[in-house]
């Protein structure tokens, strides 16, 4: 912690923060961002960023902007001028209408890694280190503060110094699942800088409005003060600014939020929507038409590029301003995008509740239609697995079908049907009803190209055929689902997560070396993706190539430090490669996150082997009994029971060890129990068997030995 570069610097005014991030820097400025979300919403620091070092590392480094593409015009969209599109899919080319499948709540995440590697990789390049100043850091979007929790991690020390500036209170935590929370970044990365207030810090938002006047100094100075504030995107938190702000009357302050909206229109810059504009019209003139409107542009494109968190907040801004009676659409759209973020986030109980609203507000049958579904979805899919109901789900899936069949004939309806009859379809294979789910799924297709023409909702047609694979893989018919999954890749050939799927399928086939080129295939598709590069590694290590397992666990681990799995491979790898110090540090780790772990038990035993057999026989006896069927607990715990003493445990515990897994090192560890013991017939089979597997030098003399004292020398 001592030896970080990073600065935490707290203060409790905007101008405060401003004048301590520039305040001694030990390097030149990458850059200076302000990250409050009023300004651009998502992304607003990072997609500054990346606008300001994308154009020069497009001069000098094309290879490093093509394989960041993906991340970069999601952050930053406004580069789609200068940055070439190159990995389009099925789902980032649908229209609205079409829409039929979101991102995951991680693909934020995995924009942060990339990020990250672009930034390490530019200033590798560079003749001197840089620093990079952020004010407003607590008033960012989720987004921003995920990217700067890896950045604070990740960011080479020796190349980047973070100054990333909050208020003095504690941050509040974005709700539902947050995978990297900045708060515990800041606290363990970055070094505190507190900022020395004269007078106790005042909340901005606190002064009365009927002393703003007087405050302000005036009605022109109030006046001006009150622009300025507007100008700011109500991001200055001057004391002054916002009582004079406060002191106008409504409708002035809402022509100057309707002036500051046009003025941002004018820019032409996508991303000023996702921010001041639909700020300043939701507090202008007509907060139910134009801040509506405002507000809704936003809400369709955070849902549909995974901005979870700021589509909630749209959606309930949305609601705020609107009549539900007068405006249904309008609000039932504000309320369908929260309640599918919602759900993204691992919210559902919060989703349910608004779904129910909605069902007690209207009787309207879409409204119906998609809240069925939707419940259905969360009953069998999305609350914790101990709470799942999945005949309450069929029962809800079979309502969003009825209604569905109430709809006018038309190609909406044949889509509606079919999309109802795949949810129905997951509810079946939830209740390991596998033929009925497979056989509404292969309905689905065949209504679908029935009814629509070759163009039309791809993306629908491409997810009924992924399912399908999916199904024909559950129920054993494994050739079946990789011709199904091939068209589907025909289909849709940048999609990773269907490379990982094939690379998985590939595996379970037994043929490794095609799985390992569907995973590099996803891995150049996808910004840092954990899954591909874990099962890359297992891969790896199962085609015996164990220094680039290594190296792939090393990076899993880099991504994500809590990974356990990998945390196992890799402590295993540095026993099995004698680096003990590293095989302890992993074993230690991981058996912080789950004390009981059989795996990290079995590695810490056979650590202690050499030092301590009889505390190293007690780590492995744990072993054995969380996992009986790990042969390499046995194995080692009849080794600790040999150096002992314990000759009739020895054996029973290799015995087991080679019943489990038949392995040369096993029988060679048995044939020296067994000649301890003075039988040495069947120490000469183990070692003959041993000999024959492994051709190992040591094996043979021992073999050796073992004829001699059986006179046949």
């Amino acid at each position: 912690m001592s030896d970080t570069p990073h600065r935490w610097i707290r203060a409790a005014h905007h101008r405060d923060r401003l004048r301590l991030l520039d305040s001694d820097l030990g390097a030149p400025a990458l850059a200076r961002l302000d990250a409050h979300r009023n300004l651009r919403g998502p992304y607003t620091a990072a997609g500054a960023l990346l606008r300001e070092i994308v154009p020069a590392i497009l001069a000098r480094r094309p290879d490093l902007v093509h394989r960041h593409e993906i991340e970069i015009l999601s952050i930053a969209p406004e580069l789609r001028d200068v940055v070439p599109v190159t990995r389009e899919t099925l789902t980032s080319l649908a229209i609205p209408g079409e829409r039929t499948r979101f991102y995951s709540r991680l693909r934020t995440l995995r924009h942060a890694h990339g990020v990250a590697e672009l930034v390490n990789a530019w200033l590798a390049d560079l003749d001197e280190p840089r620093t990079l100043l952020v004010n407003n850091v607590h008033q960012a979007d989720p987004t921003d503060q995920e990217l700067f929790a890896v950045l604070l991690r990740r960011a080479d020390p020796a190349r980047l110094c973070l100054r990333l500036a909050t208020g003095i209170e504690p941050m509040d935590e974005p709700i539902g699942r947050v995978a990297v929370p900045l708060s515990a970044a800041l606290r363990r990365h970055a070094v505190p800088v507190e900022a020395v207030a004269a007078a106790p810090a005042q909340d901005a938002t606190a002064v009365p409005a009927q002393d703003a006047t007087a405050a302000a100094g005036g009605s022109a100075a109030s006046a001006a003060l009150a622009r300025e504030y507007v100008c700011s995107d109500c991001v200055d938190d001057d004391p002054a600014l916002y009582a004079a702000y406060a002191g106008l009357e409504p409708d002035a302050r809402a022509a100057l939020h309707d002036e500051r909206a046009d003025e941002l229109l004018a820019r032409d810059e996508w991303s000023l929507r996702l921010g001041a504009v639909a700020l300043h019209r939701e507090r202008g003139a007509d907060p139910a038409g134009a801040g509506a409107d405002a507000l809704r542009e936003p809400l369709e494109y955070c849902v549909n590029m995974g901005f979870y968190h700021a589509s909630i907040d749209y959606g309930h801004r949305g609601r705020a301003v609107i009549d539900p009676t007068a405006q249904l659409e309008h609000w039932w759209a504000f309320t369908t995008k929260a309640t599918t973020s919602l759900l993204a986030l691992g919210l559902p109980l919060d989703a349910l509740a608004l779904y129910d609203e909605a069902r007690a507000h209207t009787t309207a049958p879409m409204v119906h239609m998609q809240s069925a579904y939707a419940t259905s979805m969360i009953y069998t899919r999305h609350l914790e697995k101990d709470e799942r109901d999945h005949r309450r789900a069929r029962a809800w899936g079979n309502a969003a079908i009825a209604y569905a069949g109430l709809l006018p004939e038309s190609l909406d309806r044949s889509a509606h049907l079919v999309f109802n009859r795949n949810g129905l379809a997951l509810v079946a294979m939830h209740e390991g009803r596998l033929d009925e789910a497979l056989e509404l799924v292969e309905q689905g297709i065949v209504e679908l190209d029935r009814a629509l023409g070759p163009d039309e909702h791809q993306l629908h047609r491409s997810v009924l055929r992924h399912n399908r694979s999916q199904l024909l893989n559950a129920l054993g018919r494994r050739e079946e689902a990789l011709a199904e999954l091939d068209a589907v890749i025909a289909a849709d050939p940048n999609y990773p997560e269907y490379h990982l799927d094939r690379g998985n399928l590939l595996r379970r086939l037994g043929r490794p070396a095609e799985a390992l080129e569907h995973y590099d295939r996803a891995s150049r598709l996808s910004p840092p993706f954990t899954e591909v590069h874990y099962n890359r590694a297992d891969t790896l290590l199962e085609l015996g190539e164990v220094e680039a397992a290594l190296d792939g666990f090393d990076y899993v681990l880099d991504l994500d430090p809590e990974h356990l799995d990998a945390r196992i491979n890799r402590a295993g790898l540095r026993y099995a490669l004698d680096d003990l110090d590293g095989a302890w540090t992993d074993v230690r780790l991981g058996l912080a996150a789950d004390p009981d772990n059989a795996h990290l038990l079995c590695v810490r035993g056979q650590l202690e082997l050499d030092d301590d057999p009889r505390a190293a026989h007690a780590t492995l006896t744990a072993a054995v009994a969380g996992a009986p069927e790990l042969a390499a607990a046995w194995s080692a715990r009849g080794l600790a029971a040999h150096r002992t003493g314990d000759l009739p445990a020895a054996l029973a515990d290799l015995g087991r060890a080679l019943d489990l897994e038949d392995s040369p090192v096993t029988r060679f560890n048995r044939a020296m129990v067994l000649m301890d013991a003075g039988r040495h017939e069947p120490a000469l089979a183990d070692l003959t068997l041993a000999a024959e597997a492994d051709d190992d030098p040591e094996t043979w003399q021992q073999r050796d030995l073992c004829l001699q004292a059986l006179g046949r020398a």
